[in-house]
């Protein structure tokens, strides 16, 4: 029995249906897909597609934005197609490969059984094994009243009506940054208040940077190591809030998108009755094998915690599914890439300046910057930076990251030259596509090669 439809539950029951098993599939939604699918990954994804497709080439520009509003309605068309059409992709996909859903709210009865309860059914599951993959939901303030009108979290932010004139995003985490820089581009006035000194802080200190200039010419206002001391909402004719923070200052915003943070969906599932350990927010431990204190039950995806992405929830269910049967499937690797889809997006994979930094070893950084890229020019984004570090000693590769237009797909030529050992050499005596963007890699390595009079060992020997 999996609990969840989302990629780790998706994937674990379809690997679990190969293996030959019985699997049965329970999910509480109307529509299937989780987190990933309703409120999280994919809408937003598909929300900034549209705010850029609204905003035709200016959105590479930053500064340039139109000053009309468009209504909220042509957004949230094409967020609701593409729900719609990912649903049943997965709808599809379950039922290809045999497995049996069950709708309902999953909770805990006994050590094997498992009840599904919906508004016009109640079911009760035996099963021997089970997977937990039910995600996560946004954490919410103490004393502050989500009401979907004017706090919100990114659950309602997609119910919006209309674009506001001013936005308070609370928390510069990824989908606080999305968001932000979304609704930026739509020309509302947006401030950022985080309690750190720079937001999305695991990103490569020069990449921030670089993202924290292009949105603050959008118009962003960032308030860093600041936070809300208090909050009061004013439903008059022209509803706003007015936030009072912990320097004195205040602020009046239409709306405020509350991005704090996420707790796993696990409150329903009844845990204790069966033992299950979980932490404060609600995250389950699990060993190598996605194996919980209970040794039939698993868990895998973002209710585990870090990494918390689509991509490596999927694979760690499909790893799970295949541990709990006695497969012992390739451990997942270590070089994922993280893709933040702002606007501009970016993204990295491996090791930051910063981690290296700590960790006292030598480097060399390569940089590219799109506006020497003949691809940059022709996509208009003149704005792009990509950059590269390599081990001073042996030239490997450790880390690469990027901010621009097309950063997420990028980086995967990184991510390949990272899990096989691949080094300054390669990238030199590569011939890449050209006009492409990949020939930042090239460009890049030239750079780190200059700053340090390396040749590859083939002009080495000629030489």
């Amino acid at each position: 029995m999996v609990i969840g439809s989302g990629p780790a539950g998706q994937r674990a029951a379809v690997q679990a249906s190969k293996l030959g098993k019985k699997v049965g599939l329970v999910e509480r939604m109307p529509s299937l897909g989780g987190v990933c699918i309703l409120t999280g990954t994919i809408p937003s994804k598909t929300f900034r597609e549209a705010v850029i497709s609204l905003e035709g080439a200016g959105a590479f520009h930053p500064g340039t934005k139109n000053d009309h509003h468009p209504a909220m309605s042509k957004v949230l068309q094409r967020v609701s197609d593409v729900l719609l059409a990912e649903a049943e992709v997965v709808r599809r996909q379950l039922e290809r490969n045999g497995v049996e859903l069950i709708r309902g709210t999953g909770r805990f009865k006994g050590g094997n059984l498992l009840e599904a309860r919906s508004l016009r059914t109640l079911r009760t599951v035996r099963s021997k094994r089970f997977l937990i993959a039910v995600g996560t939901r946004p954490a919410t303030p103490q004393d502050v009243p989500v009401d979907g009108r004017i706090i919100m979290t990114s659950d309602e932010i997609l119910a919006m009506e209309t674009v506001p004139d001013s936005m308070v995003v609370v928390g510069g985490g990824v989908i606080g940054i999305e968001y932000a820089s979304f609704f930026a581009r739509l020309g509302v006035k947006v401030t950022v208040i985080d309690r750190h000194s720079k937001p999305i802080s695991f990103i490569d200190s020069q990449i921030v940077d670089e993202l924290m200039s292009q949105m603050k010419d959008e118009g962003v206002t960032f308030l860093m190591n600041d936070g809300v001391a208090s909050i009061r909402t004013n439903h008059s004719s022209k509803p706003h809030a007015e936030l009072t923070l912990n320097s004195g200052r205040r602020i009046t915003s239409s709306t405020v998108l509350y991005s704090i943070g996420r707790i796993a969906a696990t409150d329903t599932l009844d845990l204790d009755r069966v033992g299950v350990e979980y932490d404060e927010r609600g995250r389950l431990t699990v060993d190598s094998d996605y194996r919980t204190n209970v040794p039939h039950i698993y868990a895998a995806g973002d209710v585990i915690g870090f990494p918390a992405l689509a991509a490596t929830s999927s694979e760690q269910g499909r790893i799970a599914a295949c541990r709990m049967f006695g497969i012992q499937a390739a451990k997942m690797g270590t070089h994922y890439p993280y893709g933040i889809y702002s606007i501009p997006e970016l993204s990295m994979v491996g090791k930051t300046e910063e981690e290296l930094e700590s960790m006292g070893t030598r480097y060399v950084v390569g940089v590219a910057r799109y506006s020497e890229i003949a691809r940059g020019q022709i996509l208009g984004d003149e704005t792009g930076l990509f950059k590269m570090l390599f081990d001073a000693e042996d030239k490997r590769l450790l880390g690469v990251h990027c901010i621009g237009t097309g950063a997420t797909e990028l980086v995967h030529v990184g991510q390949a030259a990272l899990k096989l050992g691949g080094g300054l050499s390669y990238f030199l005596e590569t011939v890449f596509n050209y006009p492409t963007l990949a020939e930042c890699y090239k460009v890049a390595a030239y750079d780190a090669a200059n700053k340090i009079g390396y040749l590859p060992e083939s002009e080495r020997l000629e030489h």
